[in-house]
């Protein structure tokens, strides 16, 4: 069962990986704080909404599925449209704003890639595992990800930082209409 909890951990926490390397291509200086920052928001994130979701378990689940794709796709599509209109600017304020790592600009982004994470906690209250341990094991990978993903954003953004920039948003885009499509039945990864 640890290696199916350690599976999941990956596999939830590739969402998460991606939207950090879109958040590294924009930062113009990375700091330690800002790859922890990031690894507390989104780790933190994934573990808690698989923990809500085991506790709600099916009671909220058909809710929840029913619009959670919309609003991943919403969440994504405004933050990765955003992230390639401010590429397209010239105003320094803009770029600095993408790379902020504060609440306003971090919650968004780790609602948004945990939303799924709520569906694998119904899914684990059907399953014999320790709730405690499969979220503190999906919250340090997801961590561990967030924060190797900033590395290799910043890594790539430190030359192509305009068109990295906007590689980040589109790949934003395309995630929240992945997510969009596979919950509407059009595409089935």
């Amino acid at each position: 069962m640890l290696i199916q909890t350690l599976l999941i951990a990956i596999s939830v926490s590739m969402d998460a990986f991606a939207v950090s390397i879109g958040k590294g291509l924009t930062v113009k200086k990375l700091r330690g704080i800002d790859a922890c920052k990031t690894a507390l928001w989104f780790g933190g994130f994934q573990a808690l909404f698989p923990l809500l979701g085991y506790f709600a378990a099916s009671t909220f689940s058909k809710y929840v599925t029913a619009v959670d794709h919309w609003i991943i796709f919403g969440l994504l599509a405004l933050i990765g449209g955003n992230m390639v209109r401010e590429a397209f600017g010239e105003d320094e304020e803009n770029a600095k704003e993408t790379a902020e790592f504060d609440w306003r600009h971090m919650l968004p982004l780790a609602v948004a890639c945990s939303i799924d994470a709520f569906a694998v906690g119904v899914s684990f209250a059907f399953m014999t595992l320790n709730i405690w341990i499969s979220v503190i094991i999906i919250g340090v990978t997801t961590g561990l990800f967030s924060a190797a993903g900033l590395y290799i954003g910043r890594a790539f953004g430190l030359r192509w930082q305009k068109p990295a920039q906007i590689a980040g948003g589109v790949v934003l885009i395309l995630i929240g209409v992945k997510v969009l499509l596979e919950h509407l039945g059009m595409l089935a990864f």
